[in-house]
């Protein structure tokens, strides 16, 4: 009998500690004790089974064959056709399902129905083994080392599948260490990766610090799961105001776009989904917690919040906020006109463009930003050139009528040109 206490301990200390399914620890223990039998007690080609009972510390043990019946038995002249054509080995299987008979392997049918009488064709049966509690060092030494490997893997597929389900989330992590194309960061049982160009421009990282990350994408390999991070990807943002906004995550707030010059300044457009429900407030928060905390997270990013509107006049207006829109003018091929007071164009265009660059990726729309002024010179021109033409054009026809008729009129002759006669 196992020292039942001792086990059970050991499994859930396995358990917690590698984040493991007990269960999943518990077969591959079995796994290797069976593997430990068949080393000390077993036979070759033998297939081993064990079950251990966490209850009462029980470990019993089987020898595992296949059924199979005399149809399925390859004969001598069989072996020796398919060993010249196929140079195989001892252990083969034709394609017909055929094998050749090991005893050790398998089981005729008539003898499996004496050990349980519904074994079919095909399955397997265990045959019961004697109970072994004592293995030599080299025995115990496999189990070991088979104990390690197994849970070495489960945790590299546990781990694997719990950063893949985390895609498209936003983890807390621990700068590790930084290097010239990377920063590494702790993300809970396994490390995380952001790479160069999705860190955030101007932002800086020592070892120690805590930060927020997206979970860009996970990736198998074979060192275990790779977690690739974001500081620049839009959808942070989003993800840290559902973390700050509890309208969000009831259904009442809905983020539509994000326009997000990493480090810098954001665009966010928001939509209330209920009726009563200032959606930018709920963003901002009681005297701005909630944003604060937000751009505190990206290192002092600045955060404009709009609505958002179906109608793409009234969106685009939304989008070049701070700055007052007076009308905008839907134009061919997705682009629009944005009229703006004169004292406004400058915050509309935002420093080195930003602005209205920003309300452009927002609302998907190419976006030129005229002045009032500017507008009026643009018609007061036009008209002023109009109206040239105009007048221009009858002007020309009588000038040019008079040195038409003129070149036509006949040369007259002078005395002097007139021939002499003799």
């Amino acid at each position: 009998m196992l020292d039942l206490k001792n086990l059970a301990s050991a499994i859930l200390e396995i358990a917690e500690e590698r984040a493991i399914p007990q269960e999943k620890i518990v077969e591959v223990i079995t796994e290797a004790i069976a593997s430990a039998y068949k080393k000390e007690y077993g036979k070759k080609k033998q297939k081993i089974k064990a079950k251990l009972d966490l209850k009462s510390g029980r470990l019993d043990f089987w020898q595992m064959k296949q059924v199979i019946d005399e149809s399925m038995i390859l004969s001598d002249e069989e072996i020796e056709k398919i060993k010249e054509k196929k140079e195989i080995g001892e252990e083969f299987e034709t394609d017909e399902g055929k094998v050749r008979f090991n005893p050790e392997r398998h089981i005729l049918l008539s003898e499996a129905k004496e050990i349980n009488k519904d074994a079919e064709l095909g399955e397997e049966v265990g045959l019961p083994l004697e109970e072994k509690a004592d293995f030599g060092r080299i025995a115990a030494q496999t189990a070991k080392q088979v104990i390690l490997q197994k849970i070495k893997e489960i945790e590299k597929e546990e781990t694997f599948k719990e950063f893949k389900d985390k895609e498209g989330e936003v983890v807390s992590g621990i700068v590790q260490r930084v290097e010239p194309m990377a920063v590494f960061f702790d993300i809970g049982r396994t490390s995380g990766i952001l790479p160069k160009k999705e860190e955030t421009p101007g932002e800086y990282y020592k070892p120690g610090q805590r930060l927020k990350l997206f979970v860009l994408k996970t990736e198998n390999t074979p060192k275990g799961a790779q977690i690739v991070l974001s500081r620049i990807y839009p959808k942070l943002i989003s993800k840290l105001f559902e973390l700050e906004v509890p309208e969000i995550g009831t259904g009442q707030v809905a983020i539509r776009g994000i326009a997000r010059e990493a480090g810098s300044r954001s665009k966010v457009a928001v939509e209330a989904l209920e009726e009563g429900i200032d959606p930018i407030g709920s963003l901002v928060g009681q005297r701005g917690t909630r944003i604060m905390a937000v751009t505190n997270e990206l290192g002092g990013e600045k955060i404009d919040v709009v609505i958002y509107n179906e109608n793409p006049e009234k969106f685009i207006a939304n989008a070049l906020s701070p700055a007052k829109v007076l009308e905008v003018k839907i134009l061919p091929k997705n682009k629009a006109q944005a009229i703006i007071p004169d004292d406004q164009l400058s915050l509309a265009i935002g420093k080195d463009g930003q602005n209205v660059r920003l309300a452009a990726k927002l609302t998907g729309w190419k976006i030129d930003v005229r002045s009032l002024s500017q507008i009026e010179n643009t018609e007061i021109s036009e008209e002023q050139s109009a109206s040239a033409e105009e007048s221009d054009t009858p002007e020309v026809k009588e000038l040019e009528a008079p040195i038409k008729n003129e070149t036509k009129k006949p040369a007259t002759k002078t005395p002097t040109d007139q021939p002499n006669e003799s």
